[in-house]
């Protein structure tokens, strides 16, 4: 065991802090004796809040500055949602724990529906995320899409005043946050497929930290891992990034897992799906042959897009 306290970097915004304080409340009740510290760091992607990360460089604005401070030894670990994390990490980082994962399910905020059924056509619904976006106009083509980000707080402001009808959240960081009573609805998967790893924590460390390793493997969580293993699999397959809308979902029951991956372009006029199963000791496999199932199916189609 270190002999000082476990410093754990975290983003600023509320909803990090709130996650981070509980992965450091699980570290130190499973190693008795441990101190741990949160040392807060200031990421662009909480400074800039009024353009789609698309636009700004995507998801590792999220990532990008905890980990230059893991290269700096200011902190010895970082918190992250895993689903903003990279497909691939910085050579000398690893994921070194996986938490059990909470609900990937998305949430339905609205001041007038209790879904997407009930919203009059032309309703505006506001979301930065192109998966979210391809998929409410896969379904509903006569709603409009308004970029919005920011926290829970902020989003139910804007619907209370007016900026559009609906909103969607993850359901795991409004439960977080003790906010659960804010969602109108908990979306089905088969109506709005989650994220890739939407739901689930990982503690990324510097690879050579076998100490600080070892004081994480009591939290890791092998059904997570390899969930996560078989749906960052197909994000790795088809290069995907914030400028692709990309949907995924494994799920174990068993030794078995399945994994379903729907593929869209941004405006949801075109999409393709994949459906995979097999054992969960091949998980990361299962992930690379249903992406390259999904580029197949694509095509020069999909690969106009990237361009």
């Amino acid at each position: 065991m270190i002999q000082r306290p476990l410093r754990i970097g975290t983003r600023g915004s509320p909803m990090a802090l709130a996650q981070t304080g509980m992965v450091r409340d699980k570290i130190v009740a499973a190693n008795p004796g441990l101190e741990a510290e949160l040392v807060v760091v200031n990421t662009v992607a909480d400074r800039i809040l009024d353009r789609p990360l698309s636009e700004i460089g995507g998801k590792g604005l999220f990532t990008k500055e905890l980990e230059q401070a893991l290269f700096a030894d200011v902190v010895d670990v970082a918190v992250h949602s895993m689903k903003d994390v990279e497909t691939w990490l910085p050579d000398g980082l690893v994921i070194a724990c996986i938490l059990e994962r909470d609900d990937p399910r998305d949430a339905f905020l609205s001041t007038q529906s209790d879904g997407f059924a009930g919203l009059a056509a032309g309703a505006r619904v506001g979301t930065s995320s192109l998966r979210r976006a391809a998929q409410v106009l896969m379904r509903r083509p006569d709603l409009r899409i308004v970029p919005m980000r920011g926290n829970a707080n902020t989003r139910m402001r804007k619907l209370e005043e007016g900026t559009c009808e609906a909103t969607l959240l993850a359901l795991c960081g409004l439960e977080r946050l003790g906010m659960a009573d804010m969602a109108r609805s908990v979306l089905a998967v088969d109506e709005m497929l989650p994220a890739v790893a939407q739901g689930a924590l990982g503690i990324e460390c510097r690879e050579a930290d076998a100490d600080i390793r070892a004081l994480l493997r009591p939290l890791e969580s092998a059904t997570s891992t390899a969930e996560l293993a078989a749906e960052r699999g197909l994000l790795a397959e088809l290069d995907g990034s914030c400028r692709t809308p990309i949907a995924a979902l494994a799920r174990i029951e068993g030794e078995m897992l399945t994994l379903d991956g729907l593929l869209f372009l941004p405006d949801g006029s075109v999409h393709w799906a994949v459906h995979r199963s097999g054992p969960a000791s091949d998980a990361a496999r299962i992930g690379r042959d249903a992406g390259a199932e999904l580029k197949r199916a694509a095509g020069d189609t999909y690969a106009r897009h990237l361009q």
